[in-house]
Parts: C-alpha cells; sequence; structure tokens
C-alpha cells in the first residue's frame, strides 16, 4: 500500500513514520522550498510525546524541547490568577516539552528522511482526486503522483479537505494576532520561573514568556485585533512592531515593556484561526489528520499533540481495517468526539484573551475562581492522560502524576 501525505509540518512526517511501522510506503509534500524559518513556540503534552514515543521518533527530537512543567497565570497587576501542570511527566519522567514550531518540524521530517521516506519540498499541490481504485494528487508543475490513499496533513487552509468536500467549513478567525520574539540573556533579569510558561491577561493584550536553558527569554504576544493586511504588513518594520508590543503591555505590572524592548522579533502579525468542526473527514481514499481536521486555537495547548496522536491511530486503523476507506471510517469513530470536545475547550479560553478593558476588572476575579475550581490538574487529566499505540486498538493509561 502506498500513501501520499500532503503537507510537511508536524502531522506529515509523524504520519509517515507510522505507516512505515505498519508497512505502509509513504511520500511527503511540502509546499515550501525548504525548511521554514519563522515560526512560533508551542508545547507538546505527554499525550503527544507519547505518540512521538510509539513510532520512536521522541529520542531524535527530546534535545530540541525546553521541558515544561507548568503554566502560570497572571492578571494586569501581576496577582497570580493559578497555575495548571501540564500532565505530569512520561514513565521515564519526560515532563511536557516547548519547541520552536520550525525546528521541531524540519527535525521531524529529517528523521523520516532518515528512515528512507521520501521528503519532497517546493511542492506544491493543485488538484487531489478519488478515482475509486485509487488516489492521485497534480502538483503545480504538471507532476502527477498515484497511491492507495491520499491524506491531508496541509494544515488548516487545506488543499485536501476542500478536495473531500467543497462546502467544508473554512477557518474561523478568532479575533487575536500572533507575535512572537526572544530576548537574548534575559532569562535571569525577568525573574521569570524556569520550566514554565508565565501568562499575562494583561490590559490590551495578553502575553506569553518562558526562560530557555542558555538563558534566553522567547515570548509572544496575543493582540486582539483584525487581521493584520499584507499593506500593514510590509510597511511596518521590526522596530515599529516591537514599540508596538511594547506598549501594549505598559498598562500592565508584568515586566513584559523591558522584556519585548530587550527582544528580537521572530513572527509578526500571524492570524490565529481554529476550525470548530469538519462534516467530512473522509471520501474514499481521501482523508485528513491534524490542522487540516481539527485546528484547535492555540490556547489549548493540545494542536500538535494531537496531530501526533493522528498519526498513530490512523496507521494503526490502516493496518487492521485493511482498506483505506474502512481506516478513515475506523479513525473517524475513535477520534471524532475528543478532538471536537478540545477545539471546544480552546474556544472558551481564546475568548478571556480578548475581553475589554471594562470586562478585564471582572475577569480576573472570575479567572481565579475557575482555575481553582473548573480548569485545574484534575479536570484536565483527560486531555493530558490519553496515550495512544501502535500495539493495541486503544490504549488509555491513567495520567502519570508525577513532576
Amino acid at each position: 500500500m502506498r500513501a501520499i501525505i500532503v503537507g510537511g509540518g508536524i502531522a506529515g512526517p509523524a504520519a509517515a513514520m507510522a505507516l512505515q511501522r505498519v508497512g505502509v510506503d509513504a511520500i511527503v509534500l511540502e509546499a515550501a522550498e525548504g525548511t521554514r524559518v519563522a515560526g512560533s513556540w508551542f508545547t507538546v503534552a505527554p499525550n503527544g510525546l507519547a505518540a512521538l514515543g510509539a513510532i520512536e521518533a521522541l529520542d531524535p527530537v527530546r534535545a530540541l524541547g525546553i521541558p515544561t512543567r507548568h503554566n502560570l497565570m497572571r492578571g494586569a497587576t501581576g496577582r497570580e490568577l493559578g497555575r495548571l501542570g501540564l500532565g505530569g511527566t512520561l514513565d521515564d519522567g519526560t515532563p511536557a516539552l516547548s519547541f520552536r514550531r520550525p525546528d521541531l518540524a524540519a527535525a521531524l521530517g529529517a528523521e523520516a528522511q532518515r528512515r528512507g521516506i521520501q521528503v519532497r519540498y517546493g511542492a506544491r499541490v493543485a488538484y487531489v482526486h478519488d478515482d475509486g481504485d485509487r488516489a492521485r494528487v497534480t502538483l503545480r508543475d504538471g507532476t502527477r503522483l498515484e497511491g492507495d490513499l491520499v491524506i491531508g496533513a496541509d494544515g488548516i487552509h487545506s488543499v485536501v479537505r476542500t478536495a473531500i468536500d467543497p462546502d467544508a467549513a473554512t477557518p474561523r478567525y478568532l479575533g487575536l494576532a500572533n507575535f512572537g520574539g526572544i530576548s537574548p540573556g534575559a532569562a535571569t533579569s525577568s525573574g521569570l520561573p524556569a520550566g514554565a510558561w508565565t501568562f499575562v491577561f494583561g490590559r490590551r493584550a495578553f502575553f506569553g514568556a518562558l526562560p530557555t536553558p542558555d538563558g534566553d527569554v522567547v515570548w509572544f504576544v496575543n493582540e486582539p485585533r483584525p487581521p493584520v493586511t499584507r499593506e500593514e504588513r510590509s510597511a511596518t518594520s521590526p522596530a515599529d512592531w516591537l514599540a508596538h508590543l511594547g506598549s501594549l503591555a505598559e498598562p500592565d505590572h508584568s515586566g513584559f515593556t523591558e522584556l519585548i524592548a530587550a527582544g528580537e522579533l521572530e513572527l509578526a502579525g500571524d492570524a490565529t484561526y481554529d476550525l470548530p468542526r469538519v462534516r467530512r473527514w473522509h471520501r474514499g481514499r481521501l482523508g485528513l489528520i491534524g490542522d487540516a481536521l481539527h485546528a484547535p486555537a492555540p490556547s489549548s495547548g493540545q494542536g500538535a499533540s494531537m496531530a501526533l496522536e493522528d498519526a498513530v491511530v490512523l496507521a494503526r486503523c490502516l493496518r487492521d481495517a485493511g482498506t483505506p476507506p474502512s481506516a478513515f471510517a475506523a479513525f473517524e469513530a475513535e477520534r471524532r468526539r475528543r478532538v471536537e470536545r478540545i477545539v471546544a475547550a480552546g474556544a472558551r479560553s481564546s475568548s478571556s484573551k480578548t475581553a475589554g478593558p471594562v470586562a478585564r476588572v471582572f475577569q480576573d476575579a472570575v479567572l481565579r475562581w475557575v482555575f481553582r475550581h473548573l480548569v485545574n490538574d484534575r479536570s484536565q487529566a483527560w486531555v493530558y492522560g490519553e496515550r495512544v499505540s501502535l500495539d493495541a486498538e486503544a490504549a488509555h493509561v491513567k495520567l502519570n502524576s508525577r513532576g
């Protein structure tokens, strides 16, 4: 059996490696000419790391990640609103790891290639076809590829999703523009706790920062605003963006004004979307995984982890179900409820980032209550405690609470 995987980010190479382990040959097509340079940081929770471990891909990327055990939430006054663990650890003691997205994608692509999997860069897909007995992909340069199935791992603006359902749901803008940067050598002076993301619900924006083992601080800003236009992007220099981001933090007692002033911009004005519900997950020999299927808001902390889970579960379904259509149906039956629940939770948490200045006064009190009674380590165990496996039809284990 041969699979064509469209998308070479996180989900695509992981799916190719998972398929290889169950005897399915795969080729990965990535539209970008090479590995990306710009990109934000994100956390892969223990459930996602376990999926990497299931395909023996955790050790090759482990050194790129920053061990991250907690999220610390603060209000604009500097007062602590709550503290959330990130799912304990794996059995070997590994906690959640925070990665720079392009670095993890490049490492997974390189590991797939090391295993003999073809990863073709600069392969922009124009059309995807299901001819009943075969699946075909046509690239923009006219190249045609043929396989037994096509897997769309091509993100929130998926070409494969449209091929499956021309009337498929479109991405929903969450009202936030995302900016990211790094402040070299700022870990000591920042006073931020090591091994934790510090999040600030500021008066004008939402901020996050994580110290690195090298002594730097990586940070991001989510600004409530309309999407950044192409004209605005071309007219705004990195220095102008930094000055703007620093001004967003000025009303708060958070230290982010100084942190941003000492920083270098790595990502500017990236629009934040989610994908609430995809009606059709598959059609014939065409199917979807990752953000092409269930993109949650970044505040869920589960986008990459869910994509990695998908890769393992779909490979198992293909091995056990025998045919692509039946495998896609089994995959949907196993995954739909979980991923839609996580997407819905992410959308709710994102709304707290866009509160206006008046609502923010009351929001801190509300959030303190929420983090104490509703959103806590116990209530999130179902998210982090999931463990997928190639070796069993379903592997659900209790959350390891160490760490």
